[in-house]
């Protein structure tokens, strides 16, 4: 396990060396945890990464791209409901 010394200034603020991010894939976000150790940072996924069991459902596509799919789901839905309801 590699050890570094790090500044940390007035705000609390600390640089994770960059060979450390890279092998720990830390981006512009990082998880911290109080430990009986002291503090450990963890690399927060990207919510491209956070698909899980629904990446072949998603097939890449947008949040945007989602929700206005869902919309004109749920509006042809309400459209057929409403026409047997008239009827």
């Amino acid at each position: 396990m590699a050890e570094v010394v790090v500044a940390v200034t007035k705000k609390g603020q600390a640089t994770i060396p960059k060979r450390l991010r890279e092998r720990h894939g830390i981006g512009r976000k990082a998880l911290v945890e109080d430990t009986e150790g002291g503090v450990l940072l963890k690399p927060l996924p990207s919510p491209s990464m956070e698909k899980g069991s629904l990446r072949s459902v998603l097939k890449g596509k947008s949040s945007k791209e989602i929700m206005e799919e869902v919309r004109r789901v749920e509006s042809t839905r309400e459209r057929g409901l409403s026409r047997r309801r008239g009827a």
